[in-house]
């Protein structure tokens, strides 16, 4: 574990699980119709949205897709990670009061580069909603002892001459 609680490299293992759920709420799509700039009537105009395919409004899909941004962030790896690289396929809508679970499994350790690849889905109500996977930059525990030992030597360098 890193300083902030997060995972490094070393603590990760192919098969590790973790869940971050939210309820998407309507002031979450309207803030992110503003944050975004996506003010799609799909999203943001009930009236419209009954004459869609969808027949009625639906969330964003990056709105939902922020969900396994949380999940990487507050769970696994956890803080300290750097999202690298998501592919994802939507595959149902996610609609305003729907709670979205969005669930992170470790598919590959990449230890030499200090990377994880992660099976990412989003369900609601058991129907999956978003399936991809993520690739991640975590921290290395080996990686900063070492990098302390050097900084220790350099320091004690100039004592010992």
């Amino acid at each position: 574990m890193n300083d902030l609680q997060g995972h490094d490299i070393e603590d990760l293992r192919v098969g590790m699980t973790a869940t971050f759920s939210k309820t998407i709420t309507e002031a979450d799509i309207v803030l992110f119709a503003g944050v975004s700039g996506d003010g799609n009537a799909v999203h943001t105009n009930e009236e419209f949205a009954q004459g869609t395919p969808f027949k009625g409004r639906i969330a964003h899909g990056f709105l939902t897709a922020s969900v396994i941004s949380a999940a990487v962030a507050n769970k696994l790896p956890g803080p300290g990670s750097i999202y690298l690289d998501q592919r994802m396929s939507f595959k149902a809508p996610v609609r305003p009061g729907d709670t979205v679970h969005a669930t992170v499994r470790v598919k590959e350790v990449q230890p030499e580069r200090c990377r994880v690849l992660l099976e990412t889905v989003c369900t609601v109500k058991g129907t999956v909603v978003i399936d991809g996977e993520a690739l991640i930059k975590v921290g290395s525990l080996v990686k900063r002892e070492q990098a302390q030992a050097r900084t220790a030597a350099a320091a004690a360098a100039p004592a010992e001459a």
